[in-house]
Order: C-alpha cells, then sequence, then structure tokens
C-alpha cells in the first residue's frame, strides 16, 4: 500500500468521524465538511492506487 493511500483511507475515517459529529450536533456544516473530507480520501487512495499499478510509488 502506498502512502497515498494510506492517508487517503486516514482521510476518509477523518471525514466519516467529522460528518457523524454533525450529525450528533445537528451540524449541517460539519455534515458538509465530513462529507467532502471522505470525497478527498477516496481521490487521493485512487492516486496512490494508480501510481501503484504504474510503479511509481
Amino acid at each position: 500500500m502506498s502512502e497515498n493511500e494510506m492517508k487517503g483511507k486516514g482521510r476518509q475515517v477523518k471525514g466519516i468521524v467529522r460528518e457523524e459529529v454533525g450529525k450528533l450536533t445537528n451540524n449541517k456544516t460539519e455534515q458538509v465538511k465530513g462529507k467532502v473530507e471522505q470525497a478527498e480520501g477516496k481521490a487521493r487512495e485512487n492516486l496512490g492506487k494508480a501510481q501503484r499499478r504504474a510503479g511509481k510509488d
């Protein structure tokens, strides 16, 4: 697993936590920020997978 994949997974987890905190506190802004973080994490994870497949890790 490449560095980008690991950091992407971590970002996704952070986003899930942030989204859930937003739900618990009824804070729509935090929910949206959490979803954005999850999307950023998924993109970084996919970048890492592509780099690894291309042999650029």
